[in-house]
């Protein structure tokens, strides 16, 4: 019992310091430069993350829904796995680069979906270290229970994600 108290503390733990990381590195007076040119690609590499992200859950949705437990186990890791390197090089890119200014024609659409995007991505990250911890301590009803709102916030986040890229990704600094 001490053991899952702990381990749920330290998902409290990441999940309250992983926002405020980001949000020191996005606003930080100067930038990493040790990353190099390379970095400026991260973007393109974290919208191609996203979608898969995106099919892998929707994947996932179906392996459950036709009792395909153990593909649903596997395609879920990978989707954890795939949210990870995400942020690793979320947190890469904008501790080296300026963050891009949306200059389109349609800045309520994109500030709607870029403020939803974070939000939610806030907000879904205990959800999702929880959803894996039950699942994998075989706490299922707690893990069902968890997944129903959980799902849909990653889904969106993740879709959001894709979509946020699409509508800023012609105003990104070319090497």
């Amino acid at each position: 019992m001490k053991n899952n108290t702990s381990l749920k503390n330290i998902i409290l733990l990441v999940s309250f310091i992983i926002p405020i990381a980001v949000a020191i590195l996005i606003f930080m007076p100067e930038k990493l430069s040790i990353f190099g040119e390379w970095a400026y690609f991260l973007p393109h590499i974290n919208a191609i993350i996203n979608s898969l992200t995106s099919l892998i859950l929707l994947l996932s949705l179906y392996m459950i829904k036709i009792k395909n437990i153990r593909m649903h186990k596997y395609l879920m890791t990978i989707a954890f796995f795939l949210g990870s390197i995400f942020l690793v090089l979320y947190i890469i890119y904008h501790s080296s680069v300026e963050s891009t200014v949306y200059a389109g024609n349609y800045k309520s659409i994109y500030y709607f979906f870029l403020v939803s995007h974070i939000s939610f991505s806030i907000i879904v990250v205990p959800f999702v270290l929880f959803a894996f911890y039950y699942s994998l301590s075989n706490q299922i009803i707690k893990h069902k229970k968890l997944v129903k709102f959980t799902f849909p916030i990653w889904l969106y986040v993740s879709i959001s994600g894709v979509i946020v890229y699409y509508m800023i990704s012609e105003f990104y600094q070319q090497l």
